[in-house]
């Protein structure tokens, strides 16, 4: 049964009920009273050979009495993130952009700070990034959740503000009009080994699912904000869509890592580079059988997890990806999205995948047990497949800052175009359904990915237009301004630093983006090892925001350090 909503926030279910301790306790046989022996003195009775008040029988007790609370904390816990209903549309998108202009007052303030003190050191930088990106994610999915306007508010004062230090103080130009200024810049060109916006679409997506995943065991965590149950559209719902689609965006087959060699040689490849996720998948299933650790049976079902439905999804794509061109991929998603609803609508697929094959639920063999992950994967290969199409397109080579204005409005027109599209699929089709990853889902992942980075892009643009006032700006995870043929030589000289790329640059971002894989693994085991130790649904809103951002904190350093190191753990 579907919880109803209460005001903004959805009414979870009541905690289960305490399971009774049965446990050693059978009926004995009607005997004659007698006179109570000492044994039976307080009132404990002789059963299975263990003598009453013996430390055998203390230890039996508080064994069961371990286990019975054990089983009731479990029980809690998924009762705690089961039977919900999400939040709007519109939310989540607000929220998920947020990080977006966070990051540009991020690269604002590194601007203005190296202009008016010297370079910054590795614990400056790693706090900067930090308190810019992390920081706003676990506030705005916890306890500043129902004042996103007042977030933006905050953020759009102060990066005009420093927007306007910046500009009052530029070294460049310094005695020219505005207008003259922004006809200049249109004529700079543009250098990256990868397009800024994509690494930080990546790590925005991962730092979400990383505080999420934690966050959701918390009360502060609003319930409206967790995975629904059937429908709707809850901003953890958007984790796994947007990690895949993230993935599509520099798959091997953009890159062309894999085209030398026959098709068989390529498919072989493929097949070698999953079985890390072979690993992970088969060793995150074996550990949380056997500690009894919560799950919420609905999301994959008994045995799938989330690595299982990476390693379809890249098979099947890298098989697709041989007969279809990176550029034509659009093709493949529309067709398989649109197949996959028609056969959800009119055959018996929906009533598999909610009900089992007998109609009641049933959880008995493979397919019963992991309906929902094995069946689901259809809609996650169209996300990757439309991923594919996006990244194809934002990663062709292009220079003139005009160009790359022209891509984030030409994506920012898509991804309108595709929200109005989700509206309409909801009236007369069916709403997004995380669980069958149906069509408005897939719809949604993407409308909502190709809205972060069109503002992602449009960020980068306003920053690499500070970086040409201020004379030697360097931002790390930023476009690189070079020289155009309306530039002299001179002004080109003083654009590009010589020394930037030489060693691994003070950027968290880069960090995480460099050991994605690691970053959410290491996310995993510590969620993990903090839902063993501390009771989650009885800490308080200080304690658990506390926890949340040393968790981050923790996770982050871990990766940053390795990322000075000039280390990427990478299996194959």
């Amino acid at each position: 049964m579907r919880a109803e909503f209460a005001g903004p926030e959805a009414q979870t279910l009541p905690p289960p009920r305490r399971p009774e301790a049965r446990l050693g306790r059978r009926k004995l046989p009607a005997q004659p009273r007698r006179p109570a022996g000492p044994e039976e003195a307080g009132g404990l009775t002789h059963v299975d050979g263990l003598r009453p008040g013996s430390p055998e029988t203390n230890r039996s007790t508080e064994g069961r009495r371990e286990e019975e609370e054990k089983m009731s904390q479990k029980q809690m816990k998924e009762a705690f993130v089961s039977n919900l209903n999400g939040s709007s549309v519109l939310e989540f998108t607000q929220g998920f952009c947020f990080p977006a202009l966070c990051i540009l007052c991020r690269g604002l303030l590194i601007v203005l700070s190296q202009h008016l003190w010297s370079s910054h050191t590795w614990r400056t930088r790693f706090f900067i990034d930090f308190v810019f990106l992390i920081v706003p994610l676990v506030t705005t999915l916890t306890i500043l959740s129902s004042f996103q306007y007042l977030e933006y508010l905050t953020a759009i004062l102060f990066g005009a503000g420093l927007f306007y230090q910046i500009y009052c103080r530029r070294t460049c130009y310094a005695k020219m009009p505005g207008q003259k200024i922004l006809e200049k810049f249109l004529k700079i060109s543009l250098e990256s080994e990868y397009i800024p916006a994509i690494s930080c679409f990546r790590v925005i997506t991962s730092a979400f699912t990383a505080v999420a995943i934690l966050a959701v065991d918390f009360p502060l965590f609003p319930r409206r904000y967790a995975k629904t149950e059937l429908y709707g559209t809850g901003a953890m719902d958007f984790g796994a869509g947007g990690f895949v689609f993230g993935m599509a965006m520099v798959c091997p087959e953009i890159r062309r890592k894999y085209m030398a060699g026959s098709r068989c040689d390529r498919f072989t490849k493929s097949l070698y580079s999953v079985w890390p996720l072979v690993l992970l998948g088969a060793g995150r299933l074996i550990i949380i059988k056997s500690i009894g650790y919560q799950e919420h049976i609905t999301e994959y079902g008994v045995h799938w997890n989330f690595f299982f439905t990476l390693i379809v999804v890249k098979l099947v794509t890298s098989l697709l990806l041989m007969f279809f061109p990176p550029n034509k991929s659009w093709i493949v998603a529309i067709g398989t999205a649109v197949l996959y609803q028609l056969a959800l609508d009119l055959t018996p697929l929906k009533r598999l995948i909610l009900y089992g094959t007998d109609g009641s639920g049933t959880r008995v063999g493979l397919l019963n047990a992991n309906r929902e992950g094995i069946m689901s994967t259809l809609g996650y290969v169209v996300i990757h497949m439309a991923g594919v199409q996006t990244g194809s397109y934002v990663l062709k080579k292009r220079s003139h800052i005009k160009d790359w204005i022209k891509v984030a409005y030409g994506i920012l027109l898509l991804a309108i175009s595709l929200f109005v599209s989700l509206y309409i699929v909801q009236v007369y089709v069916e709403a997004v359904s995380r669980r069958m990853a149906n069509l408005a889902f897939c719809i949604w992942i993407v409308a909502s990915s190709l809205i972060l980075l069109s503002c992602l892009l449009l960020g980068d643009i306003i920053l690499s237009f500070t970086k040409f006032l201020i004379q030697g700006a360097l931002v790390p995870c930023s476009w690189k301004l070079v020289q155009s043929p309306a530039t002299s030589k001179k002004r080109s000289e003083s654009l590009v630093s010589e020394a930037e790329g030489k060693k691994p640059s003070l950027c968290l971002i880069t960090a995480i983006n460099r050991n994605q894989l690691i970053f959410f693994l290491l996310s995993n085991i510590t969620t993990g090892l903090i839902n063993l130790m501390v009771d989650t649904l009885h800490s308080s809103t200080l304690w658990a925001f506390f926890l949340l951002n040393l968790y981050m904190f923790t996770n982050c350093l871990i990766i940053y350090m390795l990322h000075l190191q000039d280390k990427t753990i990478k299996f194959w």
